[in-house]
């Protein structure tokens, strides 16, 4: 019996784009010029997958009064970077274009970063105009609010649906809103944990590259629409 779907729903950094060792190494840098050392790695750990406004709350907590200066720096230096280096996750192209049902952007990412990233790559104009991000509800991920907004905009029953996110805090999302989650790591990820980390907040697979999240969503879908 085939489970037919109205929505799979996608973040985007470090699902759809490889962008998050460019962002932790940037970030590190910015940070370390505003007085808080920090290495790249230490940043990738820290703070991957927290929204901007989460950024914010940490960095004025360490100490870190001057923050719009350090945001304009960082964000001159990592969009410079995105225009030089970035690249879709190896594979996650085909599988997009394979997949024959609605589907979109979750982001905690604002716009004008979705833009400079994502818009940069012709897997925006797979998405567009169902790119969504954090901006446009009151929480960003773990709450649902980004969540229950994508299945509003597609009329999408929640046990209908599928999030694919790399980050806890985008899993618990899903399943705070009754949606099924399925992790995603990227097999060159330098945390030796995330498997474990995903399942912990409620993933119910976990994806090693696309090849296996392929088959996860396969697992979801008719027979036919893959």
């Amino acid at each position: 019996m085939t489970r037919p779907l109205d929505l799979v729903i996608f973040d985007c950094d470090g699902v759809l784009i490889d962008s998050e060792p460019i962002a932790s190494r940037t970030l590190a840098r910015s940070l370390s010029a505003a007085g808080l050392s920090m290495t790249a790695e230490e940043a990738h750990r820290t703070f991957t997958g927290k929204s901007e406004s989460d950024l914010r709350f940490h960095f004025k907590a360490a100490g870190i009064s001057a923050l719009d200066t350090l945001f304009s720096s960082w964000h001159s230096d990592v969009y410079a970077a995105f225009a030089r280096e970035l690249r879709a996750m190896a594979g996650i192209e085909p599988l997009l274009r394979a997949l024959d049902v609605p589907k979109c952007v979750a982001s905690n990412s604002t716009m004008a970063r979705l833009e400079r990233s994502l818009g940069l790559l012709e897997l925006w104009d797979i998405f567009a105009p169902h790119i969504f991000s954090a901006e446009m509800v009151a929480r960003p991920k773990p709450a649902p609010d980004l969540v229950l907004y994508c299945l509003a905009a597609f009329g999408a029953r929640p046990e209908r649906s599928i999030m694919v996110d790399d980050s806890h805090h985008g899993i618990q999302a899903a399943c705070a809103a009754g949606v099924k989650a399925i992790g995603f790591v990227d097999p060159n990820d330098p945390r030796p944990d995330r498997r474990e980390v995903l399942l912990a907040a409620g993933a119910a697979g976990v994806a090693v590259g696309t090849q296996d999240l392929a088959a996860l969503i396969i697992a979801d879908l008719a027979p036919s629409t893959l």
